[in-house]
């Protein structure tokens, strides 16, 4: 990670990130807290993508052109150095690739002496070791601390609104309570080891105002906050028509400071003819070939080896074939991203199989026969994730998907319409479950079922009036969602216990629509593993799908949430505003961040078996699964 040109320390390597992790706990508008410097990772306008390599999914970049515009071209990854042996000379060009960053927040804090001051005013000073970039810090030279001079810290309270600005705190009107003359030398004095904000006060030393952090909390702090000035720090910018929010105290590296916005895709075969199969996969590197001699001369560098056992006229037809379709797409049409893979996984038989797609039908478990119609193991499979945008204080999560987030709460990730995102591209494996659609459909038409959706309904409703989110009604999945998500999470916590991978490598992927719509109904639920390590390939979660080994599993799994370590308060929990979810807490249903796609709502075990309180109208127990 470097920081920007015109930043202090210019091409300075600070720090390093995993690729995954630059996308998806620390894209852009992220703050990084590296050991010494709190550094946000700038837009793409400044990113340089010589080092970066093209990701082929044709499917993700129609969905993400949708979201930002028919002018982004292609998904890359971001910038990678090129690998070497041994040493690595900090001196050398590939040691300077990286995602650019710049210190933010602006204004630091001397721990010794307690000086409080902006970068600005040139008290601190970028200490940087070429061969420990962890080592990069900021350090004041004049402090009377005696021997090395001191690191400084960054600051730890900020300033954003729920449009996605973000500022520095306004130390000085803060401390003197409104705009001053004052030639303010600041100090930031602690008198609790606790960090509260009570406990925190600022003091000048030029005129003696002071004042405690806690005045810029809770209704006071409401009032006393200025107006947001529309900062996009990450792209050095102010946004034109300004922004009528107030701002809000936040603290550096709070969870609430940024969110992802990104769009996933498993890349499943959607050509039924091999030769079109694997044009689709490499088409970001066959769509360059603009004639059959440029395709030669593509294989003469070795560049299509996966087209080796093909006629080059049989290629170059299927790539104008392929350039026909998508000239001809509709640029309006709302992109399914679940379709397809809900009708390859649904028809594994018939399915195209690829070098990162692997299908195995097996039997249902004895017992779930009547309930499950078809469980698949997917052996492999490759998921693409894109990042469009982020939000700050509300979580995308509160919404149906990322294409639902209001373009007003999405912050732009580049400062003019971008023509490229970044993305990433991770292997695993998984266990598909595809439940008996009129066994389903009878139980959501129950009476019991009904009552609870309706409480479900009102508890969503209520959710998106409090954060101002319209229409109130929009978005909500339905009972049927609720039950297969919170199978999910079940089976999840039990999968976690006998495949070896821990419950945040296991990703859900649920696949719920009602009927009578033109679209066939869907009540499935995939679970695998998604990680940028080998972890997730190693067969562990497929072992488990054997037919004998899976009815077990199931049989815990359902087993578990029938006593909750929390009862009878769990089991008696309804659906309310303040968390749309009825019976489930952490001991019983909730998973980790990276698990769930819905943020831990819409979870409700009471749909699945009996609890305290509920008879036996639950979707297993109903259908003669009382066990």
């Amino acid at each position: 990670m470097n920081p920007p040109r015109g930043g202090a320390g210019a091409s300075t390597k600070v720090g390093e990130l995993r690729p995954s992790q630059l996308l998806f706990a620390f894209g852009v508008g992220a703050t990084v807290d590296l050991p010494n410097i709190s550094a946000m990772v700038m837009g793409l306008d400044d990113w340089d993508t010589a080092n970066s390599v093209q990701i082929s999914e044709e499917r993700l970049l129609a969905a993400v052109r949708e979201q930002l515009g028919a002018q982004v071209e292609r998904l890359l990854s971001p910038p990678q150095s090129p690998e070497t042996q041994g040493f690595v000379s900090p001196f050398d060009a590939g040691a300077n690739v990286g995602v650019p960053v710049a210190p933010f927040p602006r204004w630091m804090l001397c721990p010794y002496c307690r000086l409080l001051a902006p970068l600005r005013s040139e008290l601190f000073t970028l200490k940087a070791n070429p061969y420990r970039p962890d080592r990069a810090a900021y350090v004041h030279e004049n402090c009377r601390k005696p021997g090395k001079p001191p690191t400084v810290l960054p600051a730890r309270f900020l300033l954003a609104c729920e449009r996605g600005h973000l500022d520095d705190f306004p130390w000085v009107t803060f401390v003197h309570r409104g705009e001053t003359d004052c030639r303010s030398l600041l100090r930031l004095r602690e008198y609790g080891v606790s960090g509260e904000a009570a406990d925190v006060e600022v003091f000048c030393d030029t005129c003696g105002m002071r004042r405690r952090m806690s005045a810029a909390f809770g209704l006071q702090g409401q009032r006393e906050m200025p107006d947001c000035n529309a900062r996009l720090p990450h792209l050095r910018s102010y946004e034109e028509d300004g922004c009528e929010e107030k701002m809000r105290p936040i603290l550096l590296g709070a969870s609430n400071l940024w969110f992802p916005v990104a769009l996933s895709t498993l890349a499943v075969p959607t050509k039924s003819n091999r030769l079109e199969q694997l044009v689709e996969d490499n088409w970001g590197k066959v769509q360059a070939i603009t004639s059959l001699e440029v395709l030669k001369a593509f294989k003469t560098i070795g560049q299509l080896g996966a087209f080796a056992e093909y006629e080059d006229e049989e290629l170059w037809a299927a790539i104008q074939a392929k350039r026909k379709s998508s000239e001809g797409e509709t640029n309006g049409e709302v992109r399914d991203l679940k379709g397809p893979e809900w009708e390859v996984f649904s028809r594994p038989k018939s399915a195209e199989l690829t070098e990162d797609f692997r299908l195995r039908p097996v039997n249902a478990p004895n017992g779930y026969d009547d309930l499950i119609s078809e469980v698949v193991l997917v052996e492999r499979l490759r998921e693409v994730r894109a990042l469009v945008g982020f939000t700050r204080v509300g979580s995308p999560g509160d919404f149906n998907d990322a294409a639902e987030v209001p373009a007003e709460r999405r912050v732009h990730i580049a400062r003019r319409p971008p023509r490229w995102v970044p993305a990433s591209e991770v292997r695993g494996e998984g266990i598909f479950i595809r439940f008996d659609e009129r066994v389903i459909a009878a139980w959501c038409g129950t009476e019991a079922a009904r009552q609870r959706e309706k409480e479900f309904m009102a508890a969503h409703r209520q959710w998106r009036r409090m954060r101002n989110i319209e229409p109130a009604d929009a978005g909500f999945p339905g009972i049927r969602y609720v039950l297969l998500h919170s199978f999910a999470h079940a089976f999840i916590r039990q999968l976690a216990l006998g495949s070896g991978y821990t419950a945040a490598s296991i990703r859900e992927r649920i696949y719920s629509r009602e009927p009578g719509s033109e679209a066939e109904p869907m009540a499935g639920v995939l679970l695998y593993t998604a990680a940028p390590d080998s972890e997730g390939t190693l067969g562990g979660l497929v072992s488990l799908g054997d037919p004998e080994i899976l009815g077990s599993h199931l049989d815990a799994a359902l087993e578990q949430v029938r006593l909750c370590a929390s009862d009878p308060l769990c089991a008696e929990n309804a659906p309310q505003e303040a968390a749309v979810h009825g019976a489930a807490c952490h001991a019983c249903l909730f998973a980790p961040e990276t698990s769930c796609e819905r943020g831990n709502k819409y979870l409700d075990r009471t749909t699945m078996v009996s609890t305290f309180g509920h008879g036996t109208s639950a979707f297993f127990d109903r259908n003669g699964l009382q066990r």
